[in-house]
């Protein structure tokens, strides 16, 4: 399964960004897609993870500021990052989990794109 990450980069504090992953290759069935984060000197946490019951989870520190979605044909989960805080900024890892075309459990993460809150 690969996975391609799109969006970040360097925004003000109060700003706006959105990043994108979108995920191919021989996929049966997507049960979660989502985002991690990781800053210097920290351990990496759990962003915003969408399920394919539809449901969310968000971590603490974004919950209300950060929404998640599926797109396209499902194999796409953005994130729209709003209210952004100097604290926000890490390197955002897209994390996709599911069953692929042998029914073989997967658990994919992208390259990271980084997002940088600053004035």
């Amino acid at each position: 399964v690969h996975l391609v990450e799109s969006g970040g980069g360097l925004v003000q504090p109060g700003g706006s960004l959105s990043l994108s992953c979108a995920a191919s290759g021989s996929i049966f069935v997507i049960n979660g897609m989502g985002w991690y984060r990781q800053a210097p000197g920290k351990q990496r946490e759990l962003v915003a993870m969408r399920t394919s019951g539809g449901s969310s989870n968000y971590g603490d520190s974004v919950r209300g500021r950060f929404t998640i979605s599926r797109i396209n044909d499902g194999n796409t989960v953005s994130l729209q990052m709003s209210s952004l805080k100097p604290e926000d900024t890490a390197v955002y890892y897209c994390n996709v989990r599911g069953y692929d075309s042998v029914r073989k459990v997967f658990d994919s993460w992208g390259q990271g794109t980084q997002v940088t809150v600053s004035s």
